[in-house]
């Protein structure tokens, strides 16, 4: 992104002060990878495993080779069958979808919530046919979807629950069973980590996540051991016993069809070198979001700011995405590249009307809220290395664009 006239340019996204900061512990890391000359599903996956395990208070955490791989894993874990059919939002990425084709299901949308972003209950429960086996919420941006409405709709329904929370890590809810989490965060809630309220749930650690790796990385969490047994062996090519950190475990016999789905040694570096700032990177996303919200609630233009929108009861916000829905959403986003602001759009095109999917002939109009939301949300640069003058300028660039608009009209 080139500098303009108003300033250096403001990138979407950036950990370069990040790594500067935790360089010394990453290398760290990265230099057991290299002593230990294993470089994939090795020791350091081991231990980050572990440590997730222990900061997000899941019984299991699985590492695998990104979110997306994750959810398929998750999905035949927990007992998809071909042709089963999963309930899913019709307001998400395109991996929620196409992870349930991917594992042999049938995707079925729903429409989201009135006033946010997730799944409907309501909705859901509307979707249901003979041939639904799972329900699965998705957690966007900076919320838990509804879990109490899902796992409702799940037990009406005889469903398996499984959850989408690629972006949730830290995000918690008292929906799901058992004890509190061993570490509780700094948000307000103090239930079962995201993802824990069914048969499991997945992390993303994409670069841009609130957990980032340099590359594609993931995780599958869940409670139940057969689950987590499950995934163990279908990303290690359906080998049996043990694999990480087992180097004859590739001699092991092969239980199930699987797949190379398993997470690389310097990934798995990474984040562990990244996991001692994860609560305070939190907390700094919280900062910043309030700081939006202060100076972009009640702008003319700008219909809602994620601060508007109450966590469901029992749940606490993390941020991983700062998405204020406006006027004139493409203007905007041009406005700002043009002055040096990236953003991005959460997102362009509902997954119903995907054309990977046309085959289930849905139409424009079919699921109204989730269409709405594609045409009106824009994301703002939000990440922990952001400086809060630069989020400042953010604000001043959107309240001049939508100054100069009512000018010109």
């Amino acid at each position: 992104m080139q500098t303009t006239s108003t300033g250096h340019s403001i990138p979407f996204f950036t950990q370069a002060a990040t790594f500067e900061a935790e360089w010394e512990s990453i290398r760290d890391h990265v230099i057991d990878v290299l002593n230990n000359g294993k470089f994939s599903h090795g020791a350091k996956v081991a231990e980050l495993e572990r440590a997730l395990e222990q900061w997000t208070g899941a019984r299991h955490v699985v590492a695998v080779d990104s979110g997306t791989d994750a959810l398929v894993l998750l999905l035949r874990a927990a007992g998809l069958r071909p042709g089963d059919e999963v309930i899913v939002p019709a307001y998400s990425f395109i991996a929620t979808a196409s992870s349930v084709v991917l594992a042999g299901g049938v995707p079925v949308f729903a429409d989201i919530e009135e006033g946010g972003h997730g799944l409907d209950p309501a909705a859901a429960d509307a979707a249901v046919t003979p041939r639904t086996r799972m329900i699965m919420p998705v957690h966007l941006f900076d919320r838990t979807a509804d879990l109490r409405g899902a796992a409702d709709v799940a037990r009406r329904h005889g469903l398996t629950l499984v959850e989408d929370s690629a972006e949730a890590i830290g995000m918690r809810a008292t929906a799901a069973p058992g004890a509190p989490a061993a570490h509780p965060g700094p948000t307000a809630a103090t239930g079962a980590h995201a993802g824990l309220a069914g048969a499991g749930g997945v992390l993303s650690f994409f670069p841009a996540k609130t957990l980032g790796a340099i590359g594609d990385a993931g995780a599958v969490l869940t409670d139940d051991d057969a689950v987590a047994e499950t995934v163990r062996m279908l990303c290690h090519h359906g080998r049996g016993g043990r694999t990480v950190d087992h180097f004859p475990g590739i001699a092991n016999p092969t239980v199930v069809p699987g797949r190379n789905g398993k997470m690389d040694d310097v990934q798995a570096a990474v984040l562990l070198g990244k996991l001692a700032r994860l609560d305070a990177d939190i907390a700094r996303r919280a900062d910043l979001a309030a700081r939006y919200d202060a100076r972009l609630r009640g702008l003319p233009g700008v219909r809602r700011v994620p601060g508007d929108v109450p966590p469901h009861p029992g749940t606490g916000r993390v941020v991983y995405v700062y998405l204020v829905e406006v006027e004139d959403r493409d203007a905007l986003a041009a406005h700002l590249a043009a002055r040096g602001v990236g953003t991005e759009v959460y997102y362009p095109r509902p997954l119903h009307l995907q054309p990977c999917f046309a085959h289930l002939r849905h139409r424009t109009g079919d699921f109204p809220r989730a269409e709405a939301a594609c045409a009106a949300a824009l994301a703002l640069p939000l990440y922990p290395d952001l400086p809060d003058a630069d989020a400042d300028r953010v604000c001043d660039e959107i309240e001049a664009f939508y100054a100069g608009r009512g000018t010109a009209r």
